[in-house]
């Protein structure tokens, strides 16, 4: 975008009008919104003078969703947004500060992102056990490579490389506070540990590192003011991490000991939030996505690589229930811990990571929690103002005055039918309508 049309869309205002409104917390009572440049410069009141209009057709307009768990691409990004998904948040990856200015740069079509860098494991720690063996780029990745632009294969190459590079080793306390030092250096929004055993994984014995290792990374990430996500799957790793101090757990746990009610008060205490992923949850006890890549409102905008993967499943842990993911789930949030929606989602289409794809599988992660009990609006609220709040990103989340322009509308009501998120008449990303 050139500077004259830089500052004019910065100069226009635009009116969206006979709307039905979620504000990130609940609907409410006026029925259109002004945006000018990027930004919702009100939300009700007086029609501007010469602004454009857009009339919903009493459709339904909320923020912009948050995907509080991906692992992303230039692809994936851009997938995301087709969906209404403006922010992913990479759990362990290449677009730090450092990264996005290098791989994002000129890039306009896609939604924003934040990440933890390159996470803390041990040396043949998860998520070693799900990478390909050997140097040589796998066929899938390659088959991606070749349908896309110059600047976009040397995104997944980079982003490719990171995956694959010399893993920095930690295996000290020293070393781990240099690693938290090396990410903050980079621009890591906040800092991810893994705390991961394998079995859940359908790899048991993997290595993880010790207990004064680990609270040292939280510790010294704490001294830079980073919130700290621990991947966990399981209610002893949960409790591990709650004890040392991290600031939310990136996945829920899949097993249902009796002293769950100990673990759910003791993440309540802590005041963390929980990132369930349900839909990875449910691909680990081996259920494909089908009916949701059946769905034409989905198979419409993805690729048919991405389709194939929603059809799969990861399928390491088949002896699980999911009924035991919905019971720890609803536990969680009658307690208070904000539960934020999260998918786990591969950068690029893998064959053994399947059920999950960008953007849709946010749709699917907020009808899982209606399944499990929430209301519509709770699982809203867990893809807007909840990660929005609990990540810091004061400027999305939410539709109110000074709040950026992200903005997802969609025919019919989602605040009754969560379904409804699917049903996508328009997205707006810092102000601007996307064209699909």
């Amino acid at each position: 975008m050139d500077k004259v049309t830089q500052n004019a869309a910065l100069e226009q205002v635009t009116a969206i009008t006979n709307i039905r409104i979620f504000d990130g917390n609940q609907l409410i009572a006026p029925r259109h919104i002004v945006v000018k440049g990027e930004s919702i410069i009100s939300v009700g009141g007086d029609l501007p003078a010469g602004a454009t209009i857009i009339d919903g057709e009493n459709a339904t307009l909320m923020p912009g969703f948050i995907d509080a768990h991906v692992h992303t691409s230039i692809g994936g990004l851009r997938d995301a947004l087709k969906f209404g998904v403006t922010t992913e948040l990479e759990m362990n990856g290449d677009f730090t500060k450092r990264g996005r200015e290098i791989q994002l740069k000129n890039v306009n079509d896609v939604a924003d992102v934040r990440s933890a860098g390159t996470a803390i494991t041990a040396p043949g720690g998860h998520p070693d056990e799900l990478l390909p063996d050997g140097d040589e780029i796998p066929e899938f990745i390659l088959k991606e490579l070749e349908k896309l632009s110059e600047e976009d294969r040397e995104s997944m190459l980079a982003a490719y490389a990171h995956d694959h590079e010399e893993i920095p080793q930690v295996t000290t306390v020293e070393e781990a506070i240099k690693h938290v030092h090396t990410q903050v250096e980079n621009g890591a929004d906040y800092i991810k540990i893994m705390i991961e055993e394998g079995t859940v994984m359908g790899a048991p014995g993997l290595p993880v590192l010790s207990e004064e290792i680990l609270k040292t990374a939280v510790t010294e990430a704490h001294k830079f003011d980073k919130l700290v996500i621990a991947h966990v799957l399981t209610a002893l790793s949960s409790q591990e991490a709650i004890d040392f101090g991290v600031d939310g757990l990136g996945h829920l746990f899949i097993d249902r000991p009796e002293n769950t009610s100990g673990l759910v008060m003791s993440i309540a205490a802590s005041g963390a939030f929980v990132t369930p992923c349900l839909v990875l949850n449910s691909s680990i006890l081996g259920n494909p996505a089908s009916e949701l890549a059946n769905d034409p409102r989905v198979h419409s905008k993805l690729s048919s690589d991405w389709i194939d993967i929603l059809n799969s499943s990861f399928n390491t842990f088949p002896q699980g229930n999911m009924e035991n993911s919905f019971k720890n789930v609803m536990d969680l949030h009658r307690a208070g811990v904000d539960i934020l929606v999260g998918t786990d989602v591969a950068p690029v289409p893998v064959p053994n990571l399947g059920g999950l794809a960008h953007g849709a599988s946010v749709h699917h992660e907020m009808q899982l929690l209606v399944k499990a009990g929430f209301t519509p609006i709770e699982a809203l609220q867990s893809a807007t103002a909840k990660p929005a709040r609990c990540f810091g990103l004061n400027d999305r989340g939410r539709i109110a005055e000074g709040a950026r322009a992200d903005l997802i509308l969609v025919t019919g009501d989602p605040t009754t039918n969560i379904s409804d998120t699917l049903s996508i008449k328009s997205v707006w990303f810092k102000g601007v309508q996307q064209r699909y």
